[in-house]
């Protein structure tokens, strides 16, 4: 909230010694509330990639077996956390931490891509399709 204080009174500054192009722009954004950073988030490695975690959010992650809608999954390899600023690394994992989820549909399909060969002159075609198969998971919570 200091940032956006600070903002308006600079803004006003603006709209007495600027032109009336400027001074609407100024005035239009000092209206914006700063948008509030999480408290805490985390990188953690699912399934071969890394995803940055914070509760409540949703991620389509590589397709896993043997989960149903509804489970909670953990996942340990927690690479990074930040809560309220300070920082934890790991070397290569964070000690004791972990981003616990609730599968919320456990076989998810992306687009198509279609896949097509061909070779000039030769009378050569070959035509694939390909949809790669997701998971959707909901964090719960971030514990470190």
């Amino acid at each position: 909230m200091v940032f956006y204080s600070l903002f308006r009174t600079f803004a006003a500054d603006l709209v007495c010694s600027g032109s009336k192009k400027l001074s609407h722009e100024v005035t239009r954004h000092a209206e914006k509330p700063v948008k509030q950073l999480k408290t805490m988030y985390a990188i953690v490695e699912i399934n071969g990639q890394q995803f940055k975690v914070e509760e409540g959010k949703k991620l389509f992650v590589n397709h896993m077996k043997d989960v149903e809608a509804g489970k909670t999954v953990e996942f340990d390899k927690v690479l990074l956390v930040d809560k309220e600023g300070s920082v934890q690394v790991g070397a290569p994992t964070v000690d004791g931490a972990k981003v616990v989820c609730e599968v919320v549909n456990p076989l998810v399909k992306g687009e198509k891509v279609i896949v097509f060969k061909m070779k000039r002159r030769k009378d050569s075609r070959k035509k694939n399709g390909h949809r790669q198969q997701y998971t959707q998971v909901e964090v719960k919570s971030v514990i470190a």
